[in-house]
């Protein structure tokens, strides 16, 4: 018996938009997952009042509020406290890495990503956090 919750709801926070573009495809139409789109980490906090994802994907270079700090007040919200997070960044050394993992992220996704994959490795790092 499986027990394991199912991935639909992904909070994405990417400040590029033709990359935000690419990975909406991939989610949405490989993935089939439904996503909650923003452009900055102020936009997403505005997005979750009202909707909260099974999933945190966040950029880490972003201006003004980073994936970092993005993912910091996140967690500051009692029904985000405990969601998992992956950032996708093309800083993806082992040192850069390991600070990600340490600020709570369960997975780090380098860029630049295959859109043909993207959506398998999303539910292979869910399946892996459940």
């Amino acid at each position: 018996m499986n027990n394991k919750q199912k991935l639909e709801w992904i909070l994405y926070v990417e400040d590029e938009p033709d990359i935000r573009a690419i990975a909406e495809l991939a989610l949405e139409e490989i993935g089939g997952y439904r996503l909650l789109s923003c452009a900055s980490g102020a936009e997403a906090l505005a997005a979750v009042q009202e909707q909260t994802p099974d999933l945190l994907l966040l950029d880490v270079m972003m201006p003004g509020m980073d994936g970092p700090e993005t993912l910091h007040k996140l967690r500051e919200l009692p029904q985000l406290g405990k969601v998992p997070a992956v950032f996708m960044t093309a800083k993806v050394q082992p040192s850069e890495t390991a600070e990600y993992l340490a600020l709570g992220a369960v997975d780090v996704i380098a860029k630049p990503f295959d859109p043909l994959t993207l959506a398998s490795q999303i539910q292979d790092i869910w399946n892996k956090a459940q």
